[in-house]
C-alpha cells in the first residue's frame, strides 16, 4: 500500500522534505515512539515538532494550540487545527485581540473547534497579551527564546519513559506568561510547547529527527 501524506498546512520547505527520496525511500525510518502510522502525526513530527521555530505568528499559533490540548490528545488538536486557523484569522494577534463576544458566542457554535468557552477565550486573551510583550522586547521570539538562552537544549533520551513531563524551565516559563496575563499555560503545556517548537530537542536518540537536530 502506498504511503499517503497528509500535507495540508505544511509550507513548501516542509512538503518537499516529506517528498524527498530520502524520506520516500525509508518508510521505515526510526521515529519517537508517538509518532503512530496515522500520515498526519508522521508529517507533524518528521517536519515541525521539535524544529527550532522563530516567526512569531507561528509561535503564537502553537503556544495556543498546546493550550486547547488540555485534558485532550494532541492529535485531536492537530486535526482541528486548520479549522481553527480559520476561525482565529491565521492566528494573527493583533486580528484576534480585537475579538469581542459576539464572536466568541460565533466560535462556540463552529464544530470545526474545541467549543470550550475557557479555551476560546484564553486564545483572545493570550493574543492581548502577546501584543504587550512584542511591545517590550520588540519581538516574542527574543523574549520566548531567552528561557533556553537563546538555543536549543539538546536532550538524551534513549526511551520516551525517560522523558519530562516538566522542568524548572518550563515552570519558569509558566509563571512569567502567567504574569504577563497569558492563560491555558501550566508548567506542563509550557514544556509542550518548548518541545514542539524546537527550544528543547526531545526526540528520543534513535530517531532520525535526532540526528538532524544535533
Amino acid at each position: 500500500m502506498a504511503l499517503v501524506l497528509k500535507t495540508s498546512g505544511l509550507t513548501p520547505s516542509q512538503v518537499r522534505i516529506l517528498y524527498s527520496p530520502h524520506f520516500m525511500e525509508n518508510t521505515s525510518l526510526t521515529r519517537c515512539p508517538w509518532a503512530t502510522s496515522d500520515s498526519l502525526y508522521i508529517s507533524y513530527h518528521d517536519t515541525e515538532w521539535g524544529r527550532p521555530l522563530h516567526d512569531d505568528q507561528k509561535l503564537f499559533e502553537l503556544l495556543c494550540l498546546e493550550g486547547q490540548q488540555a485534558g485532550l490528545s494532541w492529535i485531536t488538536v492537530l486535526k482541528k487545527r486548520e479549522n481553527y486557523r480559520k476561525a482565529f484569522q491565521n492566528f494573527s494577534p493583533s486580528y484576534v485581540a480585537q475579538y469581542d463576544a459576539k464572536k466568541v458566542e460565533e466560535l462556540l457554535q463552529d464544530s470545526g473547534i474545541i467549543r470550550n468557552k475557557l479555551k476560546i477565550n484564553s486564545v483572545i486573551q493570550n493574543a492581548q497579551s502577546f501584543a504587550k510583550i512584542q511591545n517590550e522586547f520588540k519581538n516574542f521570539d527574543s523574549y520566548i527564546w531567552q528561557f533556553v538562552s537563546g538555543k536549543p537544549i539538546i536532550n538524551h533520551w534513549e526511551r520516551l519513559d525517560q522523558v519530562p513531563s516538566e522542568t524548572d524551565i518550563s515552570a519558569m516559563m509558566s509563571k512569567d506568561l502567567k504574569k504577563r496575563g497569558f492563560n491555558f499555560v501550566g508548567s506542563t503545556i509550557c514544556y509542550s510547547f518548548m518541545q514542539a517548537a524546537g527550544l528543547i530537542n526531545d526526540h528520543i536518540t534513535s530517531c532520525f529527527c535526532y540526528k538532524e537536530l544535533v
